[in-house]
């Protein structure tokens, strides 16, 4: 077992949202948690510090019932004062936002809907500009089909972005498509994304280029010289991934580059990556990017566009690349990159000069959960949101050049959540049969003691798999804090696969998958037994996604388990490699194509293993789910519901794709896994109307 690590409690002062860290102004938490908190909950999004660093904002998104959905609405911070400002209040989610150079405007994506329906006020996304001390924020484009990113010129006198056109093919076929439109056709239209440069101080647009690309980043050098672009050449998401290209655009002479690829194609350990991420260093030569794979370990890239030269770099000891915000610090050069390392998120910064790589840092040392990020302009200051055990995404401050980054909390953006009586989050650590450590997050009830006895526990499964569950405190709809509050133990496994455990921890899955994370997730749940912590008679596990498959996997590997919840969960390997909009994923951890493996395909499916399912099982699929098709729910609902006489019931989400987007979805979901595990692992009657 691990040990509990223990954090010092936050106190709030609601006048002025002054922080201190004296827990005797804490609030009394008194208030257990219940499925109607979780949409109370207030998340966090693209940190952005002001030039200065006096201000910061962020993306705050909020339930909304009537709306049936979230919204996100752009808020500010005093980070002298700590005193909040929200600044938009629309029905319509704002994106984007970044600081003009100068500090006093802020500039975003956003929809707005007038009467005449004419741009931009067709409900089409379009650049805003609103003052950082709030008021009517007024559009900058009119895009008929609306904008796709933005970027602010370096001086703040150009405003580029990405344009949205429509482009169909001349093919052979062209005319009996033409002919024929009521039909939905495979291929034959696209998006493309020409770039246009509009001057903000007469407000003249120029198009730029506009070469039928398909254009899902771009990044402006500081000179203004060089475009960056990340391309396809068309805008189905399966061409991106391992059929894009990194291209660079010469604005002064017209020309432009594809960067070659071999580094991160022929050469990586899988031909489906994914780029992501584009940042130009201040000297306007030096571009970086990634690239993710499934299954395997992300790369990081420096190219020098003058020299052709190209720097893969090093990451430190068990660090996974986290996400597509690789930033240069200003006025340094230090790349900085989010790393997933045993179920934390850090920030790390590492030396590059003369292109050659330097030492790496972690900008801040201690256990943190670190969401987004921003630097000042002088790139002293760090802004960054964190999810900490006792909190939800909140907003901090730090230095960002010192050796010892010191930070202060700036918000406290779910007040809440300070009443709350909160569960014990440990880290836990087992051995799988094969000898290798493995960690996962264990939830308890508040006050529980060991001596109190074994717990009802319920094995909630992280998807991706290229991901984990951090250490930090959630209450989701797809698991965690109402299960505690109600008496049962949660763990989460970080299985094979994870990331933020070295890459061989990462890539032993590949090829074993619905094998060694079963062994090793089952592993877990014995030790926790055999420490008197989980009542092996009364169990439970559930997951979407690769969390979803992974139940399929369980319950079709044992009958430990008294009841499922599989969301979004793959039933068959060849299905989904049909019918996915990324099926390089299954090729990755298959090793191959259906016809090149059909023994891992045969394998890696629940389906082969299907009679021997006798829990009873939820299922949950969105309706028009791309990632995970609802034809597996549907196969395994028969399996189970026609031939194998085990109690199910299928639910789909109208509407819904790969995650559930509406208010009345996610709360139904939560209110039928609570009911379906209380019968059937703890006899409680499906008649009772309490549901916490």
């Amino acid at each position: 077992m691990g040990k509990a690590y223990q954090v010092s409690k936050l106190a709030v002062i609601t006048a002025g949202l002054l922080l201190t860290s004296s827990s005797s102004l804490a609030s009394e938490r008194n208030h257990q948690i219940t499925i109607d908190d979780f949409f109370d909950i207030g998340g966090m999004s693209s940190v952005k510090l002001s030039p200065n660093g006096k201000q910061a904002i962020w993306l705050e998104s909020r339930w909304d019932k009537e709306l049936d959905k979230t919204q996100k609405d752009l808020w500010q911070v005093n980070t002298k004062t700590r005193q909040t400002t929200r600044l938009t209040f629309t029905n319509e989610s704002e994106s984007s936002p970044v600081w003009s150079p100068d500090g006093d405007y802020i500039y975003y994506l956003g929809k707005v809907t007038h009467e005449n329906k004419k741009a931009p006020f067709n409900g089409k996304s379009q650049v805003f500009r609103i003052s950082k001390d709030g008021g009517e924020a007024v559009p900058m484009t009119k895009e008929v089909e609306g904008v796709n990113a933005f970027s602010i010129s370096n001086d703040g006198n150009n405003l580029y972005f990405l344009a949205t056109k429509t482009v169909k093919d001349k093919d052979l076929w062209a005319g009996m498509r033409a002919s024929h439109d009521a039909p939905k056709y495979g291929h034959g239209e696209r998006k493309t994304n020409p770039i246009y440069k509009l001057d903000l101080q007469h407000f003249k647009q120029e198009l730029l280029l506009d070469d039928d690309k398909v254009v899902w980043q771009f990044n402006v050098s500081d000179d203004e010289s060089q475009i960056a672009r990340i391309t396809t050449s068309d805008n189905e998401l399966v061409y991106l991934e391992g059929w894009s290209n990194i291209e660079v655009y010469n604005t002064q002479n017209k020309t432009n580059k594809v960067l070659e690829d071999n580094s991160w194609r022929e050469q990586a350990p899988s031909a489906y990556g994914w780029l992501l991420g584009l940042d130009w260093h201040s000297d306007n030569q030096q571009l970086a990017f990634r690239i993710d794979f499934d299954g395997h370990p992300g790369k990081l890239f420096i190219s020098n566009t003058k020299t052709d030269a190209l720097v893969e770099l090093t990451r430190p000891d068990d660090v996974t690349l986290n996400s597509a915000d690789i930033q240069w610090r200003p006025n340094s050069d230090e790349l900085c990159y989010r790393g997933s390392e045993h179920a934390r998120v850090k920030l790390f910064c590492t030396e590059v000069e003369d292109g050659k790589q330097g030492d790496t840092r972690t900008v801040v040392k201690d256990d943190l959960v670190i969401g987004s990020y921003s630097f000042s302009h002088n790139g002293e200051k760090l802004a960054f949101s964190h999810n900490g055990l006792e909190h939800f995404y909140d907003l901090y401050i730090a230095d960002a050049d010192s050796k010892r980054a010191k930070y202060k909390r700036m918000t406290n953006i779910n007040p809440q959540v300070d009443s709350w009586i909160l569960p014990q989050i440990k880290i836990v650590k087992w051995q799988a049969p094969d000898g290798s450590t493995v960690e996962g997050i264990l939830d308890l009830p508040a006050g529980y003691k060991k001596e109190d006895g074994p717990l009802p526990l319920i094995v909630q499964i992280h998807g991706g798999p290229t991901s984990a569950t951090p250490f930090a405190l959630q209450h989701r709809s797809y698991g965690r804090s109402t299960f505690t509050a109600n008496g049962w133990a949660l763990l989460s496994p970080n299985y094979r696969g994870s990331t933020g455990y070295g890459d061989k921890f990462l890539t032993d899955l590949v090829g074993k998958e619905h094998d060694i994370e079963v062994k090793d997730i089952m592993a877990g749940v014995d030790q926790l037994i055999a420490d008197g912590i989980a009542d092996g008679s009364k169990m439970a596990v559930m997951g979407w996604s690769n969390g979803g498959y992974l139940t399929n996997a369980l319950i079709s590997t044992n009958t430990r388990f008294k009841a499922a919840s599989s969301g979004a969960g793959v039933f068959d390997q060849r299905l989904q490699w049909m019918l996915e909009d990324t099926p390089g994923h299954v090729v990755n951890f298959m090793e191959g194509l259906p016809w090149e493996k059909p023994d891992a395909y045969t394998h890696g499916s629940s389906l082969t293993h299907a009679d021997k399912i006798k829990t009873p099982t939820l299922i949950h699929i969105g309706e028009n789910d791309q990632r995970v098709p609802a034809g597996h729910a549907q196969g395994l609902y028969r399996a189970l519901k026609h031939y194998l006489n085990v109690p199910v019931e299928l639910i789909v989400y109208p509407g819904e794709g790969h995650g559930l987007s509406k208010y009345q979805h996610r709360k139904a979901k939560m209110e039928w896994d609570q009911k379906w595990f209380n019968h059937y692992v703890l006899d409680k009657s499906v008649l009772d109307k309490a549901i916490d």
